[in-house]
């Protein structure tokens, strides 16, 4: 058969990706994941004991705020790479605002000295729970997410990967921010900044093989 022949049989009865469907299958993804992110939560460390002080629905309310800021900017990118020939980088720099933001905000509070009594960051043992129940709250979103993408045809399998790892760890970060007693931006900017960085670094090691066409 000659090649001309082969690629016209390849191009015929070509269909489009339904791009609704794939945001859909998306948006169903993040709030699947979430709800059973956040059921994890309940049957391992439940809810924080004070949640409905005041400060502390503020610093639930902070937290939230960035972890949702970060899913929205990772879907925003998810949304252009699983269509083939879409330039999806300004997406992904979009995706650090959020983390570059919190960050700025923790050096304000550590200057000003808003913090008070022995610092949140270096003392307990919140930390490492932080560091362990984000990405545990993270491997179902993570799993629907990737079945999301699969529906569409995403190149850069890598890219892809870790924004998925990325959206999932803050859905996680989500889940977590109800049971989390620590209320400070440098804890928050530090440990929830580390542990869906580390949940991006997963997914772009999962993310050729997982992705795969």
């Amino acid at each position: 058969m000659k090649t001309e022949r082969l690629i016209d049989m390849l191009s015929t009865n070509l269909e489009p990706v339904d791009r609704q469907a794939i945001r859909t299958s998306l948006a169903w993804a993040v709030v699947a994941g979430g709800v059973a992110a956040f059921c994890l939560m309940l049957t391992t460390v439940s809810l924080r004991t004070d949640l409905a002080a005041p400060a502390s629905l503020g610093f639930v309310a902070v937290k939230l705020l960035f972890a949702l800021t970060v899913i929205g900017s990772g879907l925003a990118f998810l949304g252009r790479a699983v269509r083939p020939g879409k330039d999806a980088r300004t997406g992904f720099q979009l995706a650090l605002v959020p983390f570059i933001v919190v960050s700025v905000a923790a050096v304000a509070e550590l200057a000003l000295g808003l913090s008070t009594g022995p610092h949140p960051m270096t003392t307990g043992t919140h930390w490492l729970l932080c560091l362990y129940c984000i990405p545990l709250f993270a491997v179902i979103p993570f799993i629907l997410l990737v079945w999301a993408l699969r529906l569409g045809a995403p190149t850069n399998l890598t890219r892809a990967g870790a924004m998925a790892g990325l959206v999932a760890g803050a859905i996680g970060a989500a889940a977590y921010a109800f049971h989390c007693p620590d209320d400070s931006l440098p804890f928050i900017a530090l440990w929830y900044g580390a542990s869906i960085a580390f949940c991006a670094g997963i997914g772009a090691v999962l993310g050729p093989r997982v992705l795969r066409w």
